[in-house]
């Protein structure tokens, strides 16, 4: 078990006046050793808070007095201070199998802790699901989960998750209903496996057995060129309007049962169909946006001022955790850091990287599916210093076209290609840390970048500096 160490104290907070500093390791919080940031936010909501710390070889004892529930200000470096918990399935169909050798290793970590679930919005499959866990849960309100479901016929689970116990796991889905938490399924569909009718049947005991789900995402397989599984492909385009008619087929099922159309198909599956968007108030909320559900839609809504604020969901739990967002947390925030144009510095390969006039012609930098989204709203902006420039994916290849799986290298090789006086501007999804995933950096670009957040608000104020 690691030890939550502090990386940042807010000045003027009830930490900093007591003496906490960054770098303290911290040993025990109200003689408790927390687990995880869930506990630690439970724990410092009081208003009086002993933190029992290590600074370098000498242990020290703080006391925090402040008002109850008043932030302590002080931010730590990870979500979980004990052991993830790994996955234990073998899914043929998991994009981490398919990741070249060579990349940072937390890149290849398989989590199916439901705390992450909680957290983040990763997909848990409840396989390592305890009854421990479950009163946690419960008693804490961990609420929502998102549980990957993919089938509900237990021998065709099992089979997918290729785990024994992939099978029974729903159970917990089950338990977790009846205690009132919220949950957001998915699915994976993968062509010739879990589609067509085994897709109808999972639909069908959605609808006997969990009625009370929050919604469920179809998503298409994603393949990179590194995997290895035959069974795993593509799907044909008549496949992709298979699901996306079922789909809406079951919307008006389970609206007629249950109130709300419960099952939606990711943006990808319109974009591979060529068929138009749903309009917003088919979303019921765009409570699955980060799963892809509704992107292109919000994203139109907000680049075309029809919105003020962005519509994707913001994060409930960590607005309500105490300070700014460690690293690695899913929250509002700009991963890459500086986010400004550079100027005289290099690229590290000795090059000037100048800064372009904000007049000059700009260049979108943006993955294959996301110039079909962009391309006709900036089509109507009328403006011809603007173009769309796509971003193939050739690091992953396969059917890897999203932006958020963009790498350094793809961008350096389309860059190369483009004028040096334009401006150009990058979505901050595909950057962690400052990082895309191949490992590189913005700054060895061969053009300088302006990296925004991504959202249409953010573009288009970008698209506005003119002068």
């Amino acid at each position: 078990m690691s030890l939550p160490t502090v990386t940042l104290v807010a000045p003027g907070s009830p930490a900093e006046q007591a003496g906490v500093r960054a770098g303290d390791e911290v040993l025990r919080l109200n003689g408790q050793v927390p687990r995880d940031i869930i506990e630690w936010r439970f724990l410092v909501d009081e208003a009086e808070v002993e933190l029992d710390i290590r600074r370098g070889n000498v242990e020290l004892s703080i006391e925090v007095s402040k008002n109850d529930g008043e932030p302590l200000g002080a931010e730590v470096e990870s979500a979980l201070f004990d052991r993830v918990r790994t996955c234990d399935n073998h899914c043929e169909f998991c994009f981490i199998y398919q990741l070249p050798k060579g990349l940072r290793k937390s890149l290849y970590l398989k989590d199916d802790d439901y705390r992450l679930s909680f957290l983040y919005g990763n997909f848990t499959t409840l396989t390592r699901f305890t009854e421990a866990d479950l009163e946690r849960v419960i008693t804490e309100r961990l609420s929502p989960l998102h549980v990957s479901i993919h089938a509900t016929d237990p021998e065709v689970r099992s089979r997918m998750l290729r785990n024994p116990r992939g099978g029974m796991s729903l159970r917990w889905l089950r338990a977790l209903l009846d205690n009132g938490i919220t949950v957001h399924g998915q699915i994976v569909v993968c062509p010739g496996v879990n589609d067509g009718l085994v897709l109808a049947d999972t639909l069908a005991g959605v609808l006997d057995q969990y009625p009370d789900l929050a919604s469920i995402a179809c998503v298409p397989l994603g393949l990179s060129k590194y995997n290895t599984e035959p069974a795993m492909r593509l799907h044909t385009v008549e496949e992709a309007e298979a699901v996306v008619d079922a789909v809406h087929d079951w919307q008006d099922i389970f609206t007629t049962v249950v109130g709300h159309p419960m099952v939606f198909a990711a943006d990808e599956y319109y974009l591979m169909t060529g068929r138009p968007f749903p309009a917003a108030e088919t979303y019921a909320g765009f409570d699955m946006h980060e799963d892809g559900i509704g992107m292109a839609r919000t994203f139109a809504m907000e680049f075309t001022g029809q919105v003020d604020a962005p519509v994707g969901p913001q994060s409930g739990f960590f607005a309500w955790v105490d300070g700014a967002p460690a690293a690695g947390y899913r929250a509002p925030r700009n991963p890459a850091g500086d986010t400004g144009m550079r100027c005289g510095e290099t690229n590290g390969a000795g090059s000037v990287l100048l800064r372009p006039r904000a007049s000059a012609p700009v260049g979108i930098l943006t993955g294959e599916f996301g110039a079909k989204v962009l391309a006709p709203l900036v089509a109507d902006l009328g403006r011809d210093d603007v173009r769309v420039i796509p971003v193939a994916n050739e690091f992953f290849g396969g059917n890897t076209a999203v932006t958020g799986l963009m790498v350094g290298e793809d961008i350096a090789r389309v860059l190369a290609t483009q004028p040096i006086a334009h401006r150009y501007l990058l979505p901050d999804v595909c950057l962690s840390e400052g990082r895309f995933l191949d490992g590189t950096t913005v700054d060895a670009l061969p053009r300088a970048v302006e990296v925004v957040p991504t959202n249409g608000i953010s573009l288009r104020r970008a698209l506005e500096l003119r002068s």
